[in-house]
């Protein structure tokens, strides 16, 4: 039995790139742009799966909708928390906080931004939350529409990538999408990232 997972990214939000893990933006006129762009018309799944924030929600209600499939929406999927970060953009970061924002993104694990939620605690919700809904749609192709966080959390996860690597290994830029499947046979549960399209 195969399971497909595409993860898709949302677009960009009202207000430009800024830390906005629990900041509720809705997606700017560019970003529903992006996300129509990146679905073709041959697109087609069973059941879409997406986080709450309105930037990832209004497309999918828009897209599952039109294809008159389930909608599931799922807490967990949210965007990590970047405590006082939020609402800022990097550049307001650096000059705040000095080279705190460099030591974030080349070891997340220990210098998380103040008040920030712990990089592990992060991916354990995340995981959770995707290994539970690949088990709910087993063999069925299913679109996730999530964060870069996420994104990045879950192909870490199947490429091994370690947690302090995971915020660089690889671009997330807005509407990339990523497929990983998951072959599930007598001989075991096999999980591969089949692509990764920033």
């Amino acid at each position: 039995m195969t399971t497909l997972l595409d993860l898709i990214r949302h677009g960009e939000p009202e207000g430009g790139p800024m830390f906005r893990g629990s900041k509720d933006d809705p997606l700017s006129e560019q970003g529903w742009q992006q996300m129509h762009a990146a679905i073709a018309s041959t697109d087609h799944w069973d059941a879409i799966v997406s986080s709450p924030m309105a930037r990832c929600q209004r497309f999918a209600e828009t897209l599952a909708k039109q294809q008159n499939i389930p909608l599931h929406i799922e807490h967990e999927l949210r965007e990590i928390g970047f405590g006082e970060w939020e609402g800022l953009t990097a550049e307001q970061v650096e000059a705040g906080y000095g080279d705190r924002l460099n030591r974030f993104w080349q070891d997340p694990i220990n210098f998380l931004p103040p008040g920030g939620e712990p990089v592990a605690d992060f991916y354990a919700r995340v995981i959770h939350s995707i290994h539970r809904w690949q088990e709910k749609l087993s063999g069925q192709k299913v679109l996730v529409v999530c964060h870069g966080g996420v994104i990045r959390m879950a192909l870490a996860d199947v490429l091994g990538i370690p947690l302090e690597k995971s915020f660089t290994g690889f671009a997330v830029p807005y509407a990339c999408r990523s497929r990983i499947q998951i072959d599930q046979s007598e001989f075991g549960l096999f999980r591969s990232v089949i692509s990764h399209q920033p």
